[in-house]
Order: structure tokens, then C-alpha cells, then sequence
């Protein structure tokens, strides 16, 4: 290997927290760590343990493992040349020669603790001398530390037996503590260092235009020497952990037993149905301020945010039949209900929530109604039929940010200066790139499905459904306004004046994807024709069609430049799913629209496998061919939908 591998790998531990790095185990970004505790699940994501350095000595040979980074451009040590093998799943698993020896490290997040074991085993070969460097670090998963001269973590030792060792760590008196704790089959020996590793390079966050250098601390360096077959784990815990018996081993059995729990979806057994199912399982977390299931929007950087949630909820639970999940969702998003809506997001520190969305809550609906025609679960039905009942008198009359059903039309407009609420949300400080004010045609398409829904579940609950039936009729009539014969599709919004704007974006496939469309199919036929043409790429669809004003195809450069083109022509994979969901609406669950589906996924399929985070879906892709990979390496929905688009291809009607 000429150069080190910077695929991302992640193990996560169902609460935010997380472990992840590069196969060849640089850490490219400041959310890198092996110990990414959630200290409050799932906010409060803290950095504490950022790495190990390893170096083998066999015999009179040194073989430095580790591979860092550094701002003078210098890689060093450069121990990818070593690593021979690298396997992402179940547990992240690498392959070191040492001269005529084989070591194999470990590393592995606990389900359901802000913990992670990591092991080293010789498996064959003369004996080895192996050293550890313990670099830490205690911060915000969103910031960097720069260290000072004076500035020592405390450390104390714990009392432990046999070869076992404890230390308790904090980078100050009163800052996030944490054990450390090691047990192998030889004594080990450790030492305290208490010394600064300066300017650590984070390439990703330089291309993100962001600091891109940080410092870690060394704690000190563990020492211990390895027979063939002999191992050492280490434990390293945001929580009081008393006894060592949560050993690298045990952990890995953990993560396994959880695997094998995750697998036991109603899905033919297929590699591609396994990697999907257990990556949409990194997902679902808990919340502690309301002890149920929610859904990280994507790793590493997001938190849980109402409407990819809403969207991502099928995907993740309904295709793995997990409904107690997605009930448990269902109801933690529920509680937080305000004046109509559902929070857009959760702040990572105990904020109030934000209500900046006119789209989630109206993507409640749909989840819900999906949920209930799966599991047949009246209950959650009937409990959150008053709540919803709620919503629409909140959108007849008026919600937030000027969200209102517009009585002369049905529909319902939305928005006001300086605040973003479609899922094209991307701001610069008051700048609204995509505001789309007025009626959006996806939110529109979401309204009058969600007023269908309460007339299903009015006449299942013996309720006067009448009310709904008139909404909803009277809002499929106001969109035919929508339609465009000019252009031969659907405006992209209704303006307040009542003009219509022809930019072609996807958000149109969601007129004929929802279970209930105001078009006809001879419509939709040609709006797929078009989304075919001009929108469609191997990643999914385009967020704005190549040629538009302010189309971009790539997206790159600073965080300016970034957001100013994130939905002006990036490619989002989780619009896969309208596409899918249209065709089949349209044509019909026929062998050519499932043999066409089947090729739609066998790309993002391949980049699961092999590309950005290994046994994940990417946020976005470019524009423009090649289509590189962007943003969040891990991202929910993109997940979600190809897990749910794959299973209509391989599952029964």
C-alpha cells in the first residue's frame, strides 16, 4: 500500500455516541475519536479518547502501526505500509504484519454504553513487544483543542488484579471523567507521559474551510509483550464500569449478538440486505429526556431532526419490521408537539427544540399511517389521533412562520423572511438560498396526504369523517394549479401572487410517490420522463436540473460555497425513494419497473461497499460525473430509502 487508505469506518453505540476513523487509522476530521462519548444520549457528543498509536517491536525490529497526520504536510508514522487486510463489519478489524507475525486489532463499540473495547491479538509469529500511546482529548465533537505547555490531564490509578490496570482521567477538576482499563495475559506495564502531541492535520475539515489543525494529549504508554495467540484489551468508559468483565471479547460478542438480532428482518437473506439492515440499525438511539427510540439524521456531525426522521422511519424500522421502535419514535416525537408542529431539530445541549419546518410534521402523518397499515396497531392510533386533530386546526387557522391552508385553494403556504423551512434549507446568516415561499409543491403533496390519512383514520376510529373528505378535496382541486402544460410538469412552487415557478427540481416526484397523488398517471408518466432526463443520475436524483440558473455540480470550497450549492444541483440519494415509489405508483409493481428499480440500486449499492464510510450511505453526491461522495459519510435517509427501495425488490408484493 503506497498511500494511506482514508475510507471512513464507524461503530456506534446506540446512544450518539460513536467510535470512527480512516482504514488506515489517521484521523482525517475533528469528529474522529475511539471514544465519541453522548453524554447526554444523544447530545453532548464529546470527544475523550482520539486514538492509539501502536508500535510492535519484534526482535530488534520496530514496526511503528499507527498512521498521523501533521499540518507541515508530513505523514508520520506511516503504518498503513503494514496493514494488510481491513474488514468494516461486524466489528472493524485490522491486519498488521510484523515481520513474520500477524496482529490483528479490534475495535468495538458497546451497544447501549459510552464505552469501547479495543483488542490486540497476536495470532502468529514470534513473540511481540506492543506499545501504546494513549492520545486524549475532552471536547465538544464539534470543536478542536489547542493545548498549552502547563495544561496536564489528571490521572489516577485504580486499584486492579491480576493484569489488570484502571485509570481514571479527567482533562481538569471538574471536566468529563472517564476510565481507562487493560487486562492481558502478560503484566503490563504502564506509563504516565503527560505530554502534548502538537498540530495534528484534519484534511477534511481544511476542504470544509474550517480549522483544520488540533493538538492531542498523551497520557502515557502502555507496554506489554505478546506471545503468539496472546492478546490485550483495553476498555476505555464515559461510565462507572466496576469490574473489567466487559472484556474486547465480550464486546465483540455484544456487538454480534446485536447483529444477529437486526438480521432477523423479514428480508430474504442477501450480503446487500444484511449490510443494509445492520447499517440502518447505527441509526436508532435513545433519548434520555424522554427514555424512548429517535434517529440520528447522519454521522458524524448530525443530531435527531423531525423530518429526516419522519422520512427515515419506513426505511429503518417498518422494512425491519422493529415496530416497537418505530413506535417508540413515533411517541418521543410526539411529545414535543407545539402549535402544530414537530421540532425540526433537537440542539446537541439540552436547548429547546426548533420549530423551523413546515414539512416534518405533515411527514408525521405519512410515517404514522405506514406504520399503522404494517403493524396493525390500533393503539397508537387512537392515542395520537387527538394530537393530529390538533395539527390540522393549527394549519387551518395558522401555525409558525406563516404556515396557513390558504381558504380560497386548499393548499398551504408557507414562509417568511430569513427563516428556511422546506427540506431545501440551507441558510447563510440571513440568507435564504432556496426559500421557496409561497405553497411548495412536495409540501403540498404531503398536506393533502395528510388529510387523507385523518379521513382513514376517522372512519377506522369511528369519527366523523367528513371534514377530512372536504380538505382534502378541496386541496387536490387547488393543485391542479400545479400542473404546467407548458413544461410538461409541476411547478416547483406557487408564489404568493399566484405565479408558478418552473425550476425544475425533484421535489415534484412527491405528487405521485405518496399514497395519495391529485394527478393523473398519464402525468406522471410524463414527469418521469422528465425527472429521467434531466434529473436522474446512477446516486439518485439532482436537487436542481443541470443547465438552471444557479445550478453548481460540485459541491466543494468553504462552508459558503458549500451551503450556497447544497440543494442547487447535489445529488441526494434519498430521493431514490420518491422516484421508486412514483414509478410504482404510476406503472404499477411490474417485473420491468422492479428490474429497473434493481439498477437504480445497484450503484448506491456498490458504494456501500466501498466507498466513504464503509457499510454506509453517503448525504450527497456531486452533480456532475464523476458524482463523488459529500457530506455526511453516514446519513439516515439515504440509508433508510435504499434499504426500503432494495426490499421492494427482493420481497413479496
Amino acid at each position: 500500500m503506497d498511500r494511506p487508505d482514508l475510507r471512513e469506518w464507524l461503530s456506534t453505540n446506540g446512544l450518539g455516541g460513536y467510535a470512527s476513523a480512516t482504514v488506515s487509522g489517521a484521523n482525517t476530521r475533528r469528529y474522529h475519536g475511539l471514544l465519541v462519548a453522548a453524554l447526554e444520549p444523544p447530545g453532548r457528543r464529546t470527544v475523550l479518547l482520539s486514538r492509539l498509536d501502536e508500535t510492535a517491536i519484534v526482535g530488534g525490529e520496530v514496526y511503528d502501526l499507527a498512521t498521523n497526520l501533521w499540518a507541515s504536510g508530513i505523514t508520520a508514522p506511516e503504518g498503513f505500509r503494514h496493514l494488510t487486510a481491513f474488514e468494516p463489519e461486524p466489528v472493524p478489524t485490522w491486519t498488521f504484519g510484523v515481520g513474520p507475525g500477524r496482529l490483528v486489532k479490534r475495535v468495538a463499540s458497546l451497544p447501549g454504553h459510552n464505552a469501547v473495547a479495543v483488542s490486540y491479538q497476536l495470532e502468529v509469529g514470534p513473540p511481540v513487544r506492543l506499545e501504546l500511546k494513549v492520545l486524549a482529548n475532552s471536547r465538544d465533537f464539534h470543536g478542536d483543542t489547542h493545548g498549552r505547555p502547563d495544561w496536564r490531564f489528571v490521572q489516577e490509578r485504580l486499584p486492579a488484579e491480576g493484569g489488570a490496570g484502571r485509570l481514571r482521567v479527567a482533562a481538569w477538576d471538574g471536566a468529563p471523567s472517564w476510565t481507562l482499563s487493560w487486562h492481558s495475559d502478560a503484566p503490563a506495564d504502564y506509563r504516565p507521559s503527560g505530554q502534548w502531541y502538537w498540530s495534528y492535520a484534519y484534511p477534511e475539515e481544511a476542504a470544509r474551510g474550517l480549522n483544520s489543525v488540533e493538538d492531542n494529549y498523551c497520557l502515557g504508554i502502555l507496554d506489554v509483550r505478546l506471545a503468539a495467540g496472546g492478546r490485550v484489551d483495553l476498555l476505555a468508559s464515559a461510565e462507572p464500569l466496576d469490574c473489567w468483565p466487559t472484556t474486547d471479547e465480550l464486546a465483540e460478542q455484544a456487538v454480534r449478538r446485536r447483529r444477529e438480532q437486526v438480521l432477523a428482518a423479514a428480508l430474504p437473506p442477501s450480503r446487500a440486505s444484511e449490510r443494509l439492515v445492520a447499517a440502518a440499525d447505527q441509526f436508532l438511539v435513545r433519548r434520555a429526556s424522554t427514555d424512548g427510540t429517535t434517529v440520528i439524521a447522519g454521522y458524524p456531525w448530525f443530531g435527531d431532526w423531525g423530518r429526516d426522521t419522519m422520512i427515515a422511519l419506513p426505511g429503518l424500522t417498518l422494512t425491519t419490521q422493529r415496530f416497537a421502535e418505530a413506535r417508540e419514535i413515533l411517541r418521543t416525537f410526539a411529545r414535543y408537539c407545539d402549535r402544530g408542529l414537530l421540532p425540526n431539530r433537537f440542539p446537541d445541549h439540552g436547548e429547546a427544540p426548533e420549530y423551523n419546518t413546515v414539512d416534518a410534521t405533515l411527514w408525521w402523518f405519512h410515517a404514522l399511517d405506514r406504520y399503522w397499515r404494517l403493524s396493525g396497531d390500533d393503539t397508537l392510533v387512537h392515542e395520537q389521533f387527538p394530537l393530529l386533530t390538533g395539527v390540522i386546526d393549527w394549519h387551518l387557522r395558522g401555525a409558525r412562520h406563516c404556515i396557513r391552508a390558504d381558504p380560497a385553494d386548499g393548499l398551504l403556504q408557507a414562509g417568511e423572511p430569513g427563516v428556511q423551512l422546506t427540506w431545501m434549507d440551507a441558510r447563510i446568516g440571513d440568507w435564504v438560498v432556496t426559500p421557496r415561499y409561497g405553497k411548495p409543491v412536495e409540501v403540498n403533496a404531503l398536506w393533502l396526504n395528510a388529510l387523507s390519512v385523518m379521513a382513514r383514520f376517522a372512519e377506522h376510529l369511528s369519527v366523523d369523517a367528513s371534514r377530512y373528505r372536504r380538505l382534502a378535496e378541496h386541496a387536490r382541486q387547488g393543485m391542479q394549479q400545479f400542473w404546467s402544460a407548458e413544461h410538461g410538469y409541476l411547478f416547483d412552487v406557487i408564489s404568493p401572487n399566484g405565479a408558478g415557478d418552473p425550476t425544475l427540481r425533484p421535489n415534484l416526484l412527491f405528487a405521485f410517490s405518496l399514497p395519495t397523488s391529485a394527478f393523473t398517471r398519464e402525468q406522471g408518466e410524463q414527469v418521469l420522463a422528465v425527472v429521467r432526463e434531466r434529473l436522474l443520475t446512477p446516486y439518485g436524483p439532482r436537487s436542481l436540473a443541470p443547465g438552471s440558473p444557479g445550478y453548481d455540480g460540485h459541491y466543494a470550497g468553504d462552508a459558503f460555497h458549500r451551503d450556497s450549492v447544497y440543494h442547487q444541483g447535489a445529488v441526494w440519494p434519498w430521493l431514490l425513494g420518491a422516484y421508486a415509489d412514483a414509478l410504482v405508483n404510476v406503472r404499477g409493481r411490474t417485473p420491468a419497473v422492479l428490474g429497473e428499480l434493481r439498477e437504480r440500486v445497484a450503484p448506491l449499492l456498490r458504494h456501500l461497499e466501498a466507498e466513504a464510510c464503509l457499510g454506509s450511505v453517503s448525504e450527497i453526491f456531486d452533480g456532475d460525473p464523476p458524482h463523488a461522495p459529500n457530506g455526511c459519510v453516514a446519513q439516515a435517509w439515504s440509508v433508510a430509502e435504499l434499504l426500503r427501495v432494495h426490499a421492494m425488490t427482493v420481497s413479496p408484493a
